[in-house]
């Protein structure tokens, strides 16, 4: 019996190591890529050696684009800052409103309630392109095309029913009899609902705020319609890599190292705050 669970977890681990590397190869291969000239990258078999080089990551920060046409102006830098700022105003407008109506959904049951979450969430299944068209049309008459206001407003038909359907399945799970408990203590609905609700769907709150900025991070047809260069974020920036003289391979593979490493540490984070707050759980509360 020893044995068999010994060659098991030999076998797991092996699977496990095959499956790790079928899904980091291509990043690992990305972040090799990025310290390569084109001639590397085109080298043909590939290799794992070469001479690394600074000078896409130097392009990039530099804005100073070299092709074989001359040089080009890319706002690489900006278009990184833009992601950042629409994302991040994005899910915090998205947890403003949605965390409190996530609460409402899951503790008043009210006519037509389901329906309306339901329709919330609809949203974030509707094909981008099925709203861009009257959207454009109306944020040219409000004024609100190319602005950033306008975008973060768009960006809640990703955040916002991410958000809430996330959250009002914490608060679910959440016993009334704490909060109940809490407010005969003649504490009101609104103190309850900041020093108890919150605090204890804290996992929740930080596993949607997560993946809702990841999704606004990766949105590329809003802002590629609905705003103009010097408001565009990162993914539709990556488009001007792709020159009438060829595409900078080199550049293309250290604009995602860059815009992938924002992400990537808020999820390194986020991780280590999510098993915190579910370890302490209803006993913090």
């Amino acid at each position: 019996m020893h044995h068999t669970s010994t060659a098991e977890r030999i076998l797991r681990g092996f699977l496990l190591t095959l499956v790790l590397l079928f899904f980091l190869f291509p990043i690992f291969w990305i972040f090799l890529m990025s310290f390569q000239t084109n001639e590397d990258i085109l080298r043909i078999p590939p290799s794992l050696f070469f001479s690394p080089t600074l000078e896409n990551y130097i392009a990039l920060i530099s804005g100073r684009l070299s092709t074989v046409a001359g040089d080009l102006d890319i706002a690489f830098m900006r278009n990184l800052w833009n992601s950042v700022l629409l994302s991040s105003l994005s899910v915090g407008v998205a947890l403003i409103l949605g965390v409190p109506a996530a609460y409402a959904f899951a503790r008043f049951k009210f006519r037509l309630g389901e329906n309306i979450a339901f329709t919330l969430l609809s949203f974030r299944f509707a094909p981008p392109l099925l709203v861009l068209l009257p959207l454009s049309l109306y944020f040219s008459e409000l004024g609100l095309s190319d602005t950033y206001l306008g975008l973060v407003w768009v960006y809640q038909l990703i955040a916002l029913p991410l958000i809430l359907w996330i959250v009002r399945g914490y608060f679910e799970d959440i016993s009334p009899d704490i909060e109940n408990a809490y407010r005969i203590d003649g504490h009101s609905w609104a103190t309850t609902f900041r020093k108890i609700a919150i605090p204890l769907a804290r996992p929740g709150i930080a596993a949607a705020s997560l993946l809702a900025f990841i999704f606004c991070w990766n949105n590329f047809v809003f802002a590629l319609v609905l705003a103009s260069a010097d408001k565009q974020p990162v993914t539709v920036g990556a488009l001007a890599f792709v020159t009438a003289s060829g595409i900078q391979y080199g550049q293309v593979a250290a604009a995602i190292v860059l815009s992938v490493t924002p992400t990537l540490m808020l999820a390194l984070y986020a991780q280590r705050y999510l098993v915190e707050g579910l370890s302490l759980g209803a006993v913090k509360g």
